[in-house]
């Protein structure tokens, strides 16, 4: 019989900006350090999942974010835990201070021929196309 794994509800902003989407890289010593992601965290208990996205952005760069419809929803099994990616379409709001590096080891603003799938995490890999597309102004069907 497998032993068990924890499964983590993780959420993730998608923030698109003048044509690029903001993404972080995961701080030294982390799961996955040096990895860029789009950024967000783990769900706390019983905590609203976009409760926890608005909390984590404001955490990690600074920023007020409102979060809008979901894009995507990632399962990726990891050698000891599981995770769940919930992947939030989200804009800043107005009077909301530029991303500035706060608790992520970097950030960027990247186009479409910038989201290298090889930069990302595996559990990133479905919606990197779907980010893709919404660069390229593509409509990108609402998640079911």
């Amino acid at each position: 019989m497998s032993q068990a794994r924890p499964t983590v509800l993780v959420v993730a902003a998608v923030i698109v900006e003048h044509g690029r989407v903001l993404v972080t890289q995961r701080m030294p010593g982390s799961h996955l350090a040096g990895a860029w992601e789009f950024p967000g965290g783990k769900v706390e208990q019983d905590e609203d999942p976009r409760d926890a996205l608005v909390r984590e952005l404001r955490e990690e760069l600074g920023v007020e974010v409102e979060v809008g419809a979901i894009l995507d929803v990632a399962f990726h099994r990891y050698p000891g835990k599981s995770v769940l990616i919930l992947f939030y379409e989200a804009h800043r709001r107005p009077g909301s201070p530029a991303p500035a590096v706060i608790d992520v080891a970097a950030l960027q603003w990247r186009t479409g021929a910038e989201l290298v799938d090889q930069d990302f995490p595996p559990a990133d890999a479905s919606i990197l196309a779907t980010v893709r597309r919404l660069l390229e102004g593509e409509a990108v069907p609402a998640s079911p």
